[in-house]
């Protein structure tokens, strides 16, 4: 059944949550609207409209796509056409192009993508091809909003295409698991990173059996490499699988791998019978006969076989939930008490299993849930600010929310690359080494026990936190082309005058969009509140705001004269901008 629901207008820090953890980030305007709006509306808003598809990466070379079409000696060198794609896929974060109208919904796509992306992960270098990783990012895309697709679109289905998806074959050596010298590395990574996994993290009692994982053993391991055998990579991509629609671009079919051999004798494929431990009640995996050709396995029989692999996992109930803790750590928290394991991750599965494995009713249950809002009965509020951003919900976030623009994708793809090869080395900066996770299990952030989301942040990584932050608010004043928040224009259009000019009221009505813990905010140490920011805090970012450009003998009446009479609006800039900088420099504005 589902999560009990939250009833009634979700309010600003309520709205922000969603729309912070759901999507890339809002702008102040989209949380002032949903902010009206009670959970069910919202996630309406965020999940069930018709959204464009992407359109195609550009190669500046020749001013054209080259991930249908293939590459030629005109086209750049695809370690450029490589990074090229990973731009592209930053700008369908910032929702580039997308109608307003749409915008939240589209970067809640791409958050989903992105998710998808972190748990079934890839390795730019080990992969190494534009292609390959454009292929599989549409295919997490086509599977992100299931509910409406057709039936067989749900987790199950995208696991057995990934199974045999170039990028993935590449990445864990399926193209190198054949019949008589079986490679167990995406067998292995199958059920332990992407299926069923060996359990609650932090719960488990040692293993007194080599090989035994709980959920699953080594001859496990070894069946499921039997199953997957067969397969390489198709280099043409001329191996067509799920349809896309381009919109007016028509439709494009998804290339997948191929097997060794022929569609009718796949003979790298392991044709025996397939036995699994008592973990998996004994069960087998054999050749459908009606598939064979002759004796020979062939394409159809090696692909029901994995269809009969991935439907034995999830038939065990464990696999449903540990991907449900997946989306959990992902979008909600990363520490999973048993406790909560027993009652929302279980209901997660149950509603997992109940729409036919499709993601998004799991989603859309979640945030509408009192849980994710800590409106159920005894939470006490552990979930706002309970997440570190990474580097690239810091840097897109921002960009949203300020509305700072790249140049077009498309017709000035040549300064859009440029920006964005700067914004992927600024993620590296800041720790978050964007398509190069250091192993195969993605992400230390979204999987690694106990510290999770912390690997974020080193003293140097927030450094180069702060730096980005510095940078955006006032550095780079005389550099052309320079990405700049105009501090003033902001508050000017985003910010009545009567709150603008009063600077007290003005950081507390900016903490209400910037920071996670804005209730009941003061800075009156005799009202403190200490659930969330503190008076001394407040009072720090009043200082850092008035004490600049010059001592005043009544700095806040001073700051309300210059702003209703903007006579030196280089003295109201430099003050916004320490103000700024203060708040999103701090600890707090890295939480969401």
């Amino acid at each position: 059944m589902p999560l009990p629901s939250f009833g009634g207008p979700l309010g600003y820090k309520r709205a922000a949550h969603l729309l912070h953890r759901a999507s890339f980030g809002p702008t102040k305007l989209q949380i002032d609207s949903f902010a009206t709006l009670n959970a069910t509306q919202a996630v309406a808003l965020l999940f069930q409209q018709p959204l464009p598809e992407p359109a195609l990466p550009i190669d500046p070379e020749t001013g054209t796509e080259w991930v249908l079409t293939g590459t030629t000696d005109a086209n750049s060198g695809d370690s450029d056409l490589q990074e090229f794609f990973k731009g592209w896929f930053i700008g369908q974060m910032l929702g580039l192009g997308v109608p307003s109208s749409n915008s939240l919904a589209y970067a809640t796509r791409e958050k989903v993508v992105f998710f998808l992306h972190s748990v079934f992960t890839t390795i730019q270098s080990k992969v190494d091809n534009s292609r390959s990783l454009y292929f599989q990012n549409q295919l997490y895309r086509k599977f992100a909003f299931d509910k409406l697709l057709p039936v067989e679109y749900n987790i199950k289905t995208l696991i057995k295409k990934i199974s045999v998806d170039n990028a993935m074959l590449r990445l864990l050596d399926g193209n190198l698991n054949v019949n008589g010298s079986v490679n167990e590395n995406y067998g292995r990574e199958l059920l332990e990173l992407y299926t069923i996994g060996r359990g609650l993290e932090g719960t488990l009692p040692p293993a007194t059996i080599p090989g035994d994982y709980f959920n699953y053993t080594e001859q496990d391991v070894r069946a499921a490499a039997q199953v997957l055998s067969g397969w390489t990579l198709d280099t043409t991509f001329s191996n067509p699988d799920i349809t896309i629609d381009l919109d007016l671009a028509g439709t494009i079919k998804l290339p997948r791998g191929k097997v060794r051999g022929s569609a009718t004798n796949a003979n790298g494929h392991d044709n025996t019978v397939k036995q699994f431990s008592d973990r998996f009640s004994n069960a087998t995996i054999q050749p459908d006969p009606t598939l064979l050709s002759g004796t020979n396995a062939t394409e159809a029989s090696a692909l029901d076989e994995i269809s009969q692999l991935i439907e034995l996992i999830y038939s065990k109930p464990e696999t449903a939930r540990n991907f449900c803790r997946r989306i959990y750590r992902f979008f909600v928290y990363h520490e999973i008490t048993q406790a909560i394991d027993d009652t929302i991750i279980a209901e997660m599965a149950n509603t997992l299993a109940a729409n036919n494995y499709k993601l998004q009713p799991v989603l859309e249950d979640l945030f509408q849930s009192q849980h994710f809002y800590d409106a159920a009965a005894g939470n006490d509020d552990n979930n706002f600010g309970g997440i570190i951003k990474s580097p690239l919900d810091l840097m897109v976030g921002t960009f949203r929310i300020f509305g700072i623009q790249l140049p077009d994708p498309v017709s000035s793809s040549e300064s859009f690359y440029e920006k964005t090869g700067d914004l992927i080395r600024t993620l590296e900066s800041m720790g978050m080494h964007f398509y190069e996770p250091f192993d195969v299990a993605g992400y230390d952030a979204y999987h690694q026990y106990p510290i999770y989301h912390r690997s974020w942040i080193s003293t140097n990584y927030l450094t180069r936190r702060y730096d980005f932050i510095r940078q955006l608010i006032s550095d780079n004043q005389s550099m052309p082309g320079a990405l700049k928040v105009d501090v003033v224009a902001f508050v000017q259009t985003n910010i009545s005058n009567a709150i603008a000019s009063d600077a007290k009221a003005l950081i507390i009505e900016l903490a209400k969009y910037f920071l996670p813990l804005s209730d009941n905010l003061t800075f009156d140490p005799a009202l403190d509140d200490p659930s969330g920011l503190t008076a001394e805090r407040m009072n720090y970012f009043l200082t850092a705001f008035l004490k600049s450009p010059q001592i005043d003998a009544d700095p806040e009446g001073s700051w309300t004269f210059r702003w209703n009479n903007p006579v030196d609006m280089e003295v109201v800039r430099k003050q916004l901008e320490s103000l700024f900088n203060a708040m999103l420099q701090s600890p707090e504005y890295q939480l969401y």
